[in-house]
């Protein structure tokens, strides 16, 4: 994985720099451009392309923790509730959601906007997980990690836990060892990019976090941040 995020960035930077220079050069075309031109809308498509391909490579940034981060002190129990109605908008009828907060949930250091979009993107994962429905569970919790080595992934710490858990079709083993590996997916072709998970296994590391998978097929999944 590591060398995977390494060879990943340097190539999203240097693509990153072509793509500027094509998106600038398409710009200054299609300005000296008629709108109503057929080059015009040649043009435009193209420029398109290009911010698409721009929006890819942020999301290999991301994977490799080389993207621009902000982060800042944040309580999670305060953004969970403002993100429902978007979260609600996104889902059947059939998926019934339920929220658990901490009480006494301690604030963590993260880009609440990065936060906020791997929340969307694990609730997104969970409703293609329940085609027919099911139940959606976001809970908040505290998790301490002592110095006995138990987990040698994680630095020895307090840590802010987001879970998102759902009672769908579940994944592998197989499935969970490739899950946070850039463009691995288990969804059929052209319904997903297999970077979604791998972008937040980006921000958390480079956040100083972790992201964990517990599943079991046909019983559903637990993804924790």
């Amino acid at each position: 994985m590591e060398a995977v995020g390494q060879l990943t960035g340097g190539i999203a930077h240097d693509f990153n720099n072509l793509l500027g220079i094509i998106i600038g050069n398409l710009d200054f075309i299609e300005e000296s451009l008629a709108p109503s031109s057929e080059l015009h809308n040649i043009v435009t498509s193209a420029t398109t392309a290009a911010l698409q391909g721009a929006t890819l490579n942020k999301q290999l940034l991301a994977f490799s923790r080389k993207q621009d981060l902000a982060p800042g002190p944040l309580n999670l129990n305060e953004r969970i509730p403002s993100m429902v109605t978007i979260l609600q908008r996104s889902l059947p009828e059939t998926i019934e959601i339920h929220i658990r907060q901490s009480p006494d949930l301690w604030p963590c250091i993260a880009d609440a906007s990065q936060v906020e979009s791997a929340l969307l993107n694990l609730v997104l994962n969970a409703r293609d997980a329940m085609p027919v429905g099911g139940e959606l569970s976001i809970e908040t919790a505290n998790f301490c990690i002592g110095g006995d080595g138990d987990r040698p992934d994680m630095v020895p710490g307090d840590y802010a836990v987001l879970s998102v858990s759902d009672t769908g079709s579940g994944m592998t083993e197989d499935a969970i060892e490739h899950a946070f590996e850039p463009f691995f997916t288990t969804k059929p072709v052209g319904q997903g990019s297999g970077l979604g998970l791998s972008m937040i296994y980006g921000f958390a590391k480079q956040s100083g976090g972790h992201v964990t998978i517990d599943s079991t097929p046909g019983r559903g999944t637990t993804v924790r941040l």
